[in-house]
C-alpha cells in the first residue's frame, strides 16, 4: 500500500475537498455550530473543508472508521497528540525565527525548529512500531514513516544537526569590558574570577546579605550590543558559523510533504474524538455505524442532536434521546407535532 493521506485513499480526492464551502443545509441543521465547536482552537489546521466534503463510496467511509477505531486506543491517541505538540512547537520556532531581526539569532531558532521536527519524526516512528494497528491508514503511515526515518536524507539531516549543535555548544569566549569598550576573544582556560572573588571574601560572610546580582532580560530579541558581541564571536569561530549558515540555506525546505499533511489531517480525528469525550462524560453513547452498498435499512438507538446536546450539557440540563428505524420498503419519515416539539432537532 502506498500511503497518501489519513482522510483519502486517493490523493486527488484530497485536492478536490480543499475547494468546498459549507453546504447550504449546514446552517439549517445547526451543523455549522457543530463544526465550529469541533474545530475551535485548531484554526491553524484549516479543518472545516474536511467536514464539508462528502464521501461517495462505502470503502472511503470504512477507511476513516478504521482510523477512528485505532485512535480509540488511549496509548496511540496520546502518542499522536505528543507528535502534534512537537510539530506545533516546530512551527512556533519557525514563526519566531521570522520575527527576529539579527541573522545569527534567526538561524539559531531555525536550527532548533529542525531539531524538534526530527525528534517528532523519530518518536512517532518508534511509537507506531510498537503500536497495535489495524487500520489501512495507520499501517500505511507506519510503513512510510519507518522508511523515511531510516532514509539517507533524514539520517544525514539528524547527524548534521547533532554535530552542529555539539560544535556550537563548544564555543567559549571572553569579554573584556573597560569603560565604553568591549573586546571579544577566545576563552583560553582562564580561571573563573567570580569563584575567586567569592572564595576571597568567604571568610567575611556573617549571614544572609542583599543580593546585588543583575537579572538579565527575558526578551527573545537580542539588543544591538548582544548582536555585535555575537558577530565578533562568529568571527572567532568562522568554520562553525559558516556551517550554520550553510545548514539554514541547504535545508530551508526540510519538511517532508507527507509528514506535514499527516500532521494536519490527523487533527480531523483528534478534534472529533475530544468533542465526543464531552458527550461520553455526560453518559451519551457513540458507535461506528455499519454501512452497506445494498441494504437500505437505517436505524439508531438513543440518538441525539449534537448541537442541542452540547448546549444542554453546558447548561447542566437533561438530554432526551430517541430511537428510530426504517426497514423493508420503508424510505421516509413523516414527522408531525406542535411548534418547539423537536421536529427539526430530530431531523
Amino acid at each position: 500500500m502506498i500511503f497518501h493521506s489519513m482522510l483519502h485513499k486517493l490523493p486527488e480526492n484530497a485536492v478536490a475537498a480543499e475547494t468546498l464551502d459549507a453546504p447550504d443545509f449546514f446552517a439549517d441543521l445547526n451543523l455549522d455550530q457543530v463544526v465550529d465547536t469541533i474545530t475551535a482552537g485548531r484554526q491553524e489546521y484549516n479543518l472545516k473543508p474536511f467536514f464539508y466534503a462528502p464521501l461517495h463510496d462505502t470503502d472511503a467511509v470504512r477507511y476513516r472508521y478504521e482510523i477512528m477505531a485505532d485512535l480509540e486506543n488511549e496509548a496511540l491517541f496520546q502518542h499522536i497528540k505528543s507528535f502534534a505538540q512537537k510539530m506545533r512547537s516546530m512551527r512556533e520556532h519557525l514563526a519566531q525565527s521570522e520575527k527576529l531581526y539579527y541573522k545569527l539569532q534567526k538561524q539559531s531558532w531555525f536550527l532548533d525548529a529542525v531539531e524538534i521536527y526530527c525528534e517528532a519524526v523519530r518518536s512517532l516512528a518508534n511509537d507506531l512500531a510498537h503500536a497495535d494497528l489495524k487500520s489501512r491508514g495507520f499501517l500505511g503511515l507506519r510503513e512510510y514513516i519507518t522508511q523515511y526515518a531510516a532514509s539517507e536524507a533524514f539520517t544525514s539531516l539528524l547527524a548534521e544537526i547533532q554535530s552542529l549543535k555539539a560544535d556550537l555548544a563548544s564555543v567559549k569566549y571572553c569579554l573584556l569590558i573597560k569603560d565604553n569598550t568591549i573586546k571579544v576573544r577566545k576563552y583560553e582556560g582562564e580561571s573563573d574570577y567570580s569563584a575567586e572573588v567569592e572564595n576571597t571574601f568567604a571568610k567575611f560572610k556573617q549571614g544572609a546579605a542583599k543580593d546585588y546580582k543583575v537579572k538579565f532580560s527575558g526578551w527573545l530579541e537580542m539588543n544591538h550590543i548582544e548582536a555585535a558581541i555575537l558577530d565578533y564571536v562568529a568571527q572567532l569561530y568562522p568554520d562553525i558559523f559558516s556551517r550554520l549558515d550553510g545548514f539554514c540555506t541547504v535545508h530551508s525546505a526540510y519538511l517532508d510533504e507527507t509528514i506535514g499533511l499527516f500532521d494536519r489531517e490527523i487533527q480531523f480525528y483528534l478534534a472529533y474524538l475530544e468533542y465526543m469525550a464531552i458527550f461520553k462524560q455526560a453518559g451519551l453513547k457513540f458507535c461506528h455505524p455499519q454501512i452497506s452498498d445494498t441494504d437500505k435499512e437505517i436505524y439508531a438507538f438513543e440518538e441525539f442532536d449534537l448541537a442541542l446536546a452540547y448546549k444542554l450539557i453546558a447548561e447542566k440540563s437533561p438530554i432526551v434521546v430517541n430511537d428510530f428505524y426504517l426497514k423493508g420498503k420503508e424510505r421516509i419519515f413523516v414527522v408531525s407535532g406542535p411548534n418547539q416539539g423537536g421536529k427539526t432537532t430530530f431531523a
